[in-house]
Formats: C-alpha cells, structure tokens, sequence
C-alpha cells in the first residue's frame, strides 16, 4: 500500500507517460465504445434545452478559435467549447457511468479532452489515451475519498470525480514536463466543487452543467493555466488542509495510484442502453424481456409491480421529467415495443391518454432487500395481465452493464438513435465509423465535419 508520501510522484510519473504507454486491445475498444457513446450524447443533447443554452452562452464570448461547439460549425476557446460540450452531453440521461466510483466520466473528460486535442492538434491515438486516463484519475479520486462518505458530507462525488478526470485528461495533452503535472493537480482540486441539491433540479440544466461543463471547463483550464507557466502547491494530497481531507474523513489516499496501468476504469463503466436514467436500466430490460417472451401488448395489462433499490426508486418515481419517469418510460415501452430517444423525450406523450392509463397501472416500490443486494440496481418486474396471469422477471445486471457490455454493433445501434435526427443518416454512419477506428485518424480536428450542422 502506497503511503500518502508516495502519492504524488507516483501519480504525476503515470500522468506524463500515459500518452507514450500503450493500451491493450481490450481497452481500446471499450474506450471507442464510450468515446461513441459519448459523442452521440452531445449530438442528440445540442438541441434539448441545456445544449442549446450552452451554445447560446459561447456565442457571447470572446476568445480563440480552437475548438468546435458540437452540433454547429462554431469554433470558440477550448474553455467554451468544453463547457458547451460538456453540457450537451448531460443534457439528458444519455451518457455512461461508473457504478463502482459513483461518477458519469465520460460527461466531463470527452469533452476536455476534445477541447485541449484540438487546440493542440493531437491525433487519434493520443486522444483516446487521454480519455482513458481521465477515466482512470477521475473514477479513482471518488474510490479514495469514498463515494457514500462525500454524499454524507453533501460534497458531490460527479463533479468532484469529474473535475479531477477532466483534468488529467486535459493535462496531458497539453505537453506538460512530469513535475508540472503536481502544479495540475493542484489547480484542478481547487476547482473541484459541488454539493448534493443536484435531484432538484427539474429542467436538467444546472446538472448539465455540474456533471459535465463545469468538470471540463475546470480541466481545460488548469491545463491552460499550468501550461502557461502557472506554478502551485507542491503536493496537494499531502500535508495540512490537503485535498483527501479536505473532502473525507478517512480517505484512502493509495486509492488514488492503485493498480494503475493494470486496472482500466473504462473497463468497469457502463453504458446505458436505454437513453433513460440509470435506474430504469434493469426494470425496462426486464419489461420488453416479459413482453417479448409472453407476447402481452398494452390491452392486456391489468397491473405491473416493480421493485427497485429505495433510493433508485425514489430517483425515478412519478417524475417531471419523461426519460426519469419510470411508469411513463414503461407505458411507452409497452405502446412502441421499444425506448427510443424520441419517445425518452417527448413531454407530449406523457399526457396522452393511452399512456396516462398504462402509467396508472405501474406501481413502483422501494425494496430494502434490493438496496443491499449485488451486484446494485436490480430490479423485479411483476406484470399480471387481465386473465390473471402473473409474469415475473429479475434482473441482476442488464444489457450494457460493465460485466454485461454492448458489443461494437450495439453501441453503433444506438448512436445511430441519437444522432440520425440531428446530422442525418449517412453523416451518422460515417462518424460512427470514424470512431471506431479512431486511433488512425491523423488529427482529432478530422471529427469537425462529422459534427457540425
């Protein structure tokens, strides 16, 4: 166990070789995978209302062209185009997560990591080592201060876990000398911030921006800063008042350097398949498994009884939003044979009154057994149909899960969703394509076309 000493050095050499390293296959294609999935989180989320506030706001800013805005030909500073990216790709409940850090990396680091590649011009290879690292520091900073002991404190692990991956993302593309990664490190923990009042917030806009803008502005920006010559502490994990105590009781520092190199965090993230919030993940799997294996459609509900975890429950019980309202997201489900990102969005639909009646025949329950089993987030579906039949169906770990992953074809599937409305079929296609060879591409500005409108 590395003693808190031993921290910093260890970590600021992984940081300044990460881009020299070589990934393995495995991860490599799981990084493209969350780069995709990511990318099509922006594109569908720059024309919901927190992309394109965002949008609006880079638009009043001055600056260097750098970096694009997705889902527009606007090139504005890095630190404005990470902000406006970073918001569209939380516009919604679209984008990946990592259930064992308590954090959604891929809504920070992508889009530091695309701002800072642009302005320097990186290539593929080097930008998708970048993600991947982001990934690695931002999940380990919640496993090291401990994602259940923040929420106690009311600190918010996504924006402290994303302000910390998007920095290192960042950072190293920024050609930074090894010991200028302690002055990086430090900028980035005095930027990291957030408190727990995030669930009150019914438009979605606040959290685009602390779960994705706020995290990569803050990474461009210390890299941009440091880069420039900034100095700072030393060493800001160690000593009096330093960042571990400072967002902890008992943090364990040596969480921070454990198994890297060997241990990918983007390996143990997930994606959703649905583009709906993370709790409804196993509850719809296990609906559209009922309803294709017994061959209900919506006539022929009498009642459906869903368990889920008590504070997934509470999450997405009878809520404003569409894509986090679980009796709504079942109604259409049951309605369409599928969740699509349109219907995932339509507040029309949800006063229509064949869906107002299928949402009254969904009663969701907090089940305490579930909120201690594992692996988290199961869900128990119980459909009784009108003759009486009770179908039932558990799942313990649904289609996208880190352990459970979407195959290439999948993952293409549903950006393909996503995008298709936004930049039509074939420039669909052919981002998703460009992506999944990636690590060839000459330069990371190659992805403009692909992504203006």
């Amino acid at each position: 166990m590395a003693s808190d000493s031993s921290i910093t050095p260890e970590l600021i050499h992984y940081l300044s070789g990460a881009l020299d390293a070589e990934l393995p296959p495995n991860v490599l294609e799981k990084a493209k995978h969350h780069i995709l999935d990511t990318l099509a989180a922006m594109v569908s989320g720059s024309v919901l209302k927190p992309g394109e506030l965002a949008r609006q706001y880079t638009e009043q800013q001055g600056g260097p062209e750098e970096a694009q805005v997705v889902g527009s030909s606007r090139v504005v500073s890095a630190v404005n185009a990470a902000i406006a990216n970073g918001m569209m790709a939380h516009a919604d409940e679209t984008d990946d997560s990592n259930g064992s850090a308590g954090i959604h990396p891929g809504c920070a680091v992508l889009p530091a990591a695309m701002a800072m590649g642009e302005r320097e011009n990186v290539n593929g290879s080097q930008f998708v080592k970048a993600v991947v690292l982001g990934y690695d520091i931002g999940s380990r900073t919640t496993k090291a201060l401990g994602r259940e002991e923040m929420r106690a404190r009311n600190h918010l692990p996504f924006s402290i876990g994303g302000t910390m991956g998007a920095t290192a993302a960042a950072g190293c593309l920024a050609n930074l000398g090894e010991e200028q990664y302690r002055d990086l490190l430090s900028y980035g923990a005095q930027q990291a911030s957030g408190i727990m009042t995030y669930p009150r917030d019914v438009e979605h806009i606040e959290k685009a921006f602390i779960f994705g803008g706020m995290n990569a502005r803050n990474g461009v920006m210390a890299a941009e800063m440091v880069q420039m010559g900034f100095t700072g502490v030393y060493d800001t994990f160690a000593g009096d008042g330093n960042f571990l105590v400072a967002y902890a009781d008992n943090p364990r520092g040596e969480q921070l350097v454990a198994e890297l190199g060997s241990r990918y965090e983007v390996m143990l993230t997930n994606i959703k398949k649905f583009c709906v919030g993370f709790p409804i993940q196993s509850p719809a799997e296990g609906l559209l498994l009922l309803k294709e294996r017994h061959g209900f459609g919506p006539g022929d509900i009498e009642k459906i009884v869903v368990r889920l975890p008590e504070g997934g429950a509470h999450t997405v019980n009878d809520r404003e939003m569409p894509d986090i309202n679980l009796q709504y997201i079942f109604a259409i489900a049951l309605l369409d044979g599928r969740v699509s990102f349109e219907a995932a969005h339509s507040v029309e639909r949800m006063t229509d009154p064949e869906v107002m009646d299928l949402r009254s025949r969904v009663t969701l329950i907090g089940d305490p057994e579930l909120s201690v089993a594992q692996p988290d987030y199961q869900a128990i579906v119980e459909v009784t149909t009108k003759d009486g039949t009770v179908h039932e169906e558990r799942v313990t770990s649904f289609r996208g899960r880190a352990e459970n992953p979407l195959s290439t074809e999948e993952v293409g599937e549903k950006a393909l969703d996503l995008m298709e409305p936004v930049l039509g079929r074939a420039r669909s296609e052919e981002l998703i394509d460009t992506v999944n060879r990636l690590e060839t591409l000459p330069s990371i500005r190659d992805l403009r076309p692909l992504l203006s409108v």
